[in-house]
């Protein structure tokens, strides 16, 4: 007999044993349970109560039909390459509108952008306060226009947070007056003081304002992307009586296209470069140190022209980021000795507040990095609603890697800058004699004013360490800079478009004293006019 055969009569052996001593099992069980049924059927005649008990399954049953293992549920951990796609390529909650589609963009008029509803109108005899009042009132575009009677819907200026930044510093003393504003600064900063109206006449020259432009309704997108590309942050979109019907400014043209890009082949196809390869941004930074006094913050986007600023650590580090509009925050006469406190403790407290409104928390990130894609990018700034995203570099340069701060010593184009000191002379630029920081900026606005109970006055207030916040591990070292400006004009040269260079509106801000009240300037399809002084 071969050995398989040998095999095989040997498996057929054990089975038959294995079959045998199963009915023998079978037998016994069978025997063993006959009389416990008996009983049991006794027992139900005796207790009917213990029916309603069910069967009690055994270990062997059970593990006839296991459960199935939560493991089959669970979703697959995502790979650092998947996280990494992920982030570049963000979900969106676009739904384009199907009035776009099949449309050339740059010709898309103007006025099916605007809204009514975002307009809102201040006179010059509209005191400060009143003016706050109605931009702290959700606007959506963060702006009032000034028009020169309640009457007339023709705009000669706007305020905004940039405005509202630059009267704090002269109410607080902390703005330099010049040899032309000594007194006005005083003026202002006195009345502040005894709660006297100021109105918004009266405070046109304190900050640096833009050329306001205005558009026809009929006017098509590719005019308007050509000022935005060139520097210009909104369009007032007028009708046939130059009266204002809405305001197109460069955050809503940026939210369009990121909502109807699957419309747009042309800028759809450069969402998914990378911020390195597109060579847009700009080297050219001002930050400022995180241990710095708030108003070094506040006083360097006055004095530079900038809506915002980044906070840094000593490694240049990004740890935060301030906005002209977080002013809001220092309307109240209990909240300004926040000016004294260091920029990370003022950026812990907006946190702070932000989590109690919306009953979570948050930490928005407004950085990127030159592996970020532009859709990654864009897609920041339309979340935050910010203007610009800082661009900082990891400790690796692989795309897949976290990003991990760098102890370095100061990038030499990144200045961490403090502005000078006010000036020593009479008046409201006075350091020498400065307004108490008790005093309240907008009289009577939102706090009780007679008699401030600030809990805050006369105390200093501790710096909190980059570290303590979170996320600020996920930063890297500042390098650049891409704001709506950049996103905005890379659009328009790729669809054939020719901006005028960004610098020179930035330049033209910055030199700007803004000394009186500009009219409205109308720019026709084809004109360059939004590129004159």
């Amino acid at each position: 007999m071969s050995s398989a055969d040998t095999s095989d009569a040997g498996a057929r052996a054990a089975l038959g044993a294995r079959n045998t001593a199963n009915s023998s099992t079978s037998s016994l069980a069978a025997t063993l349970s006959s009389p416990l049924e008996r009983s049991n059927s006794q027992n139900q005649h005796r207790t009917p109560s213990l029916s309603s008990h069910p069967h009690r399954q055994s270990f062997a049953e059970n593990q006839r039909h296991p459960p199935p293992s939560p493991r089959t549920h669970r979703h697959p951990s995502f790979t650092q390459q998947a996280i990494q796609d992920l982030m570049n390529h963000p979900p969106s909650n676009r739904h384009p509108h199907p009035q776009y589609a099949g449309r050339n963009w740059q010709e898309i008029g103007v006025g099916e952008l605007a809204s009514p509803e975002d307009v809102r109108w201040a006179d010059l005899e509209t005191s400060v306060e009143d003016a706050t009042r109605t931009l702290l009132q959700n606007s959506p575009t963060n702006v009032v226009l000034v028009r020169e009677s309640p009457t007339s819907k023709q705009a000669i200026s706007t305020f905004d947070y940039t405005d509202l930044n630059a009267y704090l510093l002269v109410v607080v003393g902390l703005a330099k007056a010049d040899d032309e504003n000594i007194e006005l600064y005083a003026s202002i900063s006195e009345r502040a003081q005894a709660q006297t109206p100021i109105l918004l006449g009266e405070i046109q020259s304190l900050s640096r304002k833009e050329q306001l432009v205005a558009l026809p309704a009929e006017s098509t997108l590719d005019v308007a992307m050509e000022a935005f590309g060139s520097g210009i942050h909104r369009i007032l979109i007028t009708n046939q009586a130059q009266e204002v019907v809405g305001i197109l400014s460069q955050l809503r043209l940026l939210e369009f296209f990121w909502n109807e890009a699957v419309n747009f082949p042309t800028i759809d196809r450069l969402y998914g470069s990378l911020l390195r390869d597109l060579g847009i941004g700009t080297h050219q930074i001002i930050a400022v140190n995180c241990d710095s006094p708030l108003a070094d913050a506040l006083l360097l986007m006055h004095n530079e022209g900038l809506t915002s600023v980044a906070v840094v650590d000593q490694g240049l580090n990004v740890v935060g980021n301030i906005s002209t509009a977080d002013v809001k925050h220092l309307t109240s006469a209990n909240n300004l000795p926040l000016l004294k406190s260091s920029c990370m403790h003022f950026i812990s407290v907006i946190l702070s507040e932000r989590g109690m409104e919306h009953g979570r928390d948050s930490f928005p990130v407004f950085y990127v990095n030159p592996y970020s894609t532009l859709a990654h990018t864009v897609a920041k700034l339309v979340a935050t609603r910010s203007h610009r995203m800082w661009v900082v570099e990891s400790a690796s340069p692989s795309p897949s890697a976290p990003a991990t701060p760098l102890l370095a010593p100061s990038h030499p184009s990144v200045t961490a800058a403090s502005p000078p000191p006010p000036s020593s002379g009479t008046g409201a630029g006075s350091a020498a004699n400065p307004p108490s920081l008790s005093t309240v900026i907008l009289p009577s606005a939102v706090s009780n004013l007679s008699t401030p109970q600030s809990p805050l006055a006369g105390q200093s207030f501790p710096s909190v360490p980059a570290s303590a916040l979170p996320g600020s591990q996920l930063s890297g070292h500042l390098t650049g800079v891409v704001s709506l400006t950049d996103v905005l004009n890379l659009f328009a040269k790729s669809s054939g478009l020719r901006p005028s260079d960004p610098s020179e509106q930035r330049a033209r801000r910055r030199r700007s004293s803004s000394a009186s009240v500009r009219p409205s300037l109308d720019i026709s399809r084809g004109s360059n006019d939004f590129r004159r002084p």
